[in-house]
């Protein structure tokens, strides 16, 4: 039996892609007035290994215009199928970029919710029961859906950083990563021995 969200927080999801969709949108049709090399960002240090403690420096905002609206394309992703995103109850949303060292990986973990996230460099060798034969390589320019509750973990298997725009749609007061995997879905197929 599925269980349907309460309105608020589907509301509430649904305003927040729908933000980031007119967001990317602006950007798409031309709206903003910063030239593309105006809108590169500055470096942000690396979160931990521990991605459900980690402290995360924001990026630094937009370069300073006078246009009434600037918009800084952070990242495109494609998916081949439908994306819906819900979570039950109150719902915390939250954006990281996440550098992960070639050798380094996110360590198992699960999610109280979704995320969605695009691979900005490198490739990601993503462990997890929902793929047939249970790994999947993602590259630049791909799009990963993770969904609630499955035990899963990224690894950097190659010779370059791996570079990940993600964006977390988590229960509140949740971790965005949840490493006791006690609290994951015993249901779940085991991951496969990288």
């Amino acid at each position: 039996m599925t269980h349907t969200p309460p309105r608020s927080t589907r509301t509430a999801v649904r305003s927040a892609l729908a933000a980031t969709g007119l967001a990317l949108l602006l950007a798409v049709s031309g709206c903003s007035a910063a030239a593309p090399s105006d809108t590169a960002a500055s470096t942000v240090p690396t979160p931990t290994a521990d991605v459900s403690t980690s402290a995360v420096t924001p990026t630094p905002t937009a370069p300073a215009t006078d246009a009434p609206i600037v918009v800084e394309e952070l990242g495109k992703g494609e998916q081949d199928a439908a994306v819906d995103v819900e979570v039950a109850g109150p719902t915390q949303v939250a954006f990281r970029r996440i550098t992960i060292k070639p050798g380094a990986g996110t360590g198992e973990h699960c999610h109280a919710g979704q995320l969605v996230a695009v691979v900005e460099q490198g490739e990601l060798t993503h462990y997890a029961p929902i793929y047939p034969g249970g790994v999947h390589v993602y590259e630049t320019g791909d799009s990963i859906v993770e969904g609630e509750g499955y035990i899963h973990e990224g690894i950097n298997e190659g010779t370059e950083d791996v570079v990940l725009l993600v964006t977390y749609v988590i229960a509140e007061g949740q971790p965005l990563a949840q490493t006791d995997l006690s609290q994951c879905d015993p249901l779940a197929t085991p991951l496969p021995t990288p």
